[in-house]
């Protein structure tokens, strides 16, 4: 039977919203539906939303290998440097964090991937921000997902909760 984990997870400084970080991801094995997706989206391109491997720097992929997709359209060279920079290496440490600190197994490292969604403002206006709130968003979603967090009595307790974009 093939597993499938789903974190979800936002980071927002204060009133901050230029530089929000919202990660929605995928974790499984490569011969499951998320290996399905990813696979998918690194063969899938289109303009404004140009999906790319977490690499912690050139020449350095994550393991488990993550596929990073576009939450909104790209419009433009800073946000693409947004994008290719501080949130691809936030995103990459994140998940290379999380195998040295035990959250994700490090045996699965190359039997699994990860389909991760990365939203960038097109008002981010701090590269420094844009990376630790991806980090932490990146690391708040995978303890999520691998917890299978947060359980449907806490969903249905907390139903009511305002959503911070209404």
């Amino acid at each position: 039977m093939s597993v499938m984990y789903v974190g979800e997870g936002l980071v927002i400084e204060g009133s901050d919203l230029d530089n929000v970080a919202h990660i929605d991801l995928l974790i499984g094995p490569k011969d499951g539906p998320v290996g399905t997706a990813f696979a998918n989206a690194l063969s899938n391109q289109s303009a404004g939303h140009t999906n790319l491997l977490a690499v912690v720097s050139p020449n350095i992929v994550c393991k488990p290998a993550t596929v990073m997709i576009t939450k909104v359209t790209l419009k433009g060279g800073k946000q693409v440097m947004q994008m290719f920079g501080p949130a691809q290496a936030a995103v990459a440490r994140a998940v290379v964090d999380s195998v040295v600190d035990g959250t994700l197994p490090k045996d699965k490292a190359e039997d699994w991937v990860i389909v991760c969604g990365v939203f960038i403002a097109g008002s981010a206006n701090s590269n420094a921000k844009i990376y630790k709130n991806n980090y932490e968003a990146t690391k708040l979603a995978i303890k999520h997902a691998m917890a299978k967090t947060p359980t449907i009595d806490e969903i249905i307790a907390k139903k009511e909760t305002k959503h911070p974009f209404e």
